[in-house]
């Protein structure tokens, strides 16, 4: 047995080297045909999602990258530029638990992994799992929290497992946690931790939409409700067999030394109190490589490389600045990429 997707009515159009089709319009991704395979799921899940997102490529391109690198994604916006709705979107795509948590002042630690209650029927202590035992998880306003609470996230973030009261549960790949919040309100906020911030793979912010697409988001919108309708197109083990081919995406070892010397460059930088760490360079590492299976290709380019340094690098970044940190860390790194010399090679050999 393989893993299965479900197109409905795609038909054989969506037919490509390593995909099955069945009778029933179920897809099935052989190994012996992999790549393709894995090119043709991420642009299901793509097309998927843009029935709901009007715009916001980059963002959705990005946010699909984090999954597949087996990261995690703050998203940073203002109120209502889509973020919740795409969060929602990616979760209803995949046939995957989906569990939300609305972080307010009063929220406990225990709101969020669970804890042990006493069952008087059966004389024992009984665990009742939280809202953290999923697959993708929405943390909407996290730093709406106190810092007890937003810390009882960090062992799940970065170890995929639960402890409560000496006993460990291991959460089910894949385990995906998608953090919101706004930039612009700081009255009943608690900024997060530079230890949880940098658990995050990326920091990223929803596109603003021009004329043209706004009404077209008005037009979508106005009789019919496209997130109520969203039905998913893949399953869970399809997204870890993703995550696995991830690693399998060639990057040439003078491009990987550039990786390297972008890193060594943020902890030189004049502007910079302390640097990106070795965790943030596996991640940058695991980041491009998964860009580029989003892309369609199984090799990295230069271009992967700038595209995700901004999100990947600048919240890690303690920089000397009284006001407006985001941006002056966006500035460094893209002030860093200006001028760190890029190698050229032909990126596709090995």
């Amino acid at each position: 047995m393989g893993n299965y997707l479900n197109i409905g009515n795609a038909g054989f159009e969506s037919v490509k080297k390593g995909v099955y089709v069945d009778k029933t319009g179920m897809i099935l991704l052989n190994k012996g045909g992999r790549n393709m395979g894995d090119f043709s799921v991420l642009q299901m899940l793509k097309d998927n999602i843009n029935r709901v997102m009007i715009g916001n490529g980059r963002t959705l391109d990005l946010l699909l990258t984090a999954f597949i690198a087996g990261g995690h994604v703050l998203l940073e916006d203002v109120p209502g530029t889509g973020k919740t709705v795409l969060a929602k979107s990616l979760a209803k795509s995949i046939d995957a638990e989906f569990g939300r948590i609305q972080f307010t002042p009063d929220l406990l630690p225990t709101d969020v992994v669970g804890l042990n209650y006493f069952d008087a029927k059966s004389g024992e202590f009984v665990f009742s799992k939280g809202p953290a035992f999923c697959n993708i998880l929405l943390a909407d306003e996290i730093n709406r929290a106190t810092p007890k609470t937003q810390s009882s996230l960090l062992e799940c973030m970065a170890e995929r497992q639960i402890t409560v009261e000496g006993m460990t549960h291991v959460l089910e790949e894949p385990f995906f946690v998608i953090a919101t919040q706004n930039p612009l309100e700081n009255l009943g906020t608690f900024p997060l931790p530079e230890a949880q911030m940098d658990r995050f793979l990326m920091r990223l912010s929803m596109e603003n939409l021009d004329v043209q697409k706004e009404m077209e988001l008005v037009g979508r919108f106005l009789k019919e409700e496209p997130l109520a309708e969203l039905s998913s197109v893949c399953t869970k083990d399809v997204v870890v067999q993703l995550q696995h081919a991830c690693r399998d995406v060639f990057i040439h070892p003078d491009l990987l030394k550039y990786l390297v010397d972008v890193v060594q460059a943020t902890r030189k930088h004049a502007n910079v109190v302390n640097g990106v760490s070795p965790r943030g360079t596996l991640a940058f590492v695991r980041s491009v490589q998964a860009y580029a299976l989003v892309c369609g290709r199984e090799y990295v380019a230069p271009e992967d490389v700038k595209v995700v340094a901004v999100p990947v690098l600048s919240h890690r970044l303690a920089v000397n600045a009284s006001h407006d940190v985001a941006e002056a860390a966006k500035r460094v790194i893209l002030d860093i990429l200006g001028t760190v010399e890029l190698p050229t090679e032909n990126w596709t050999g090995r």
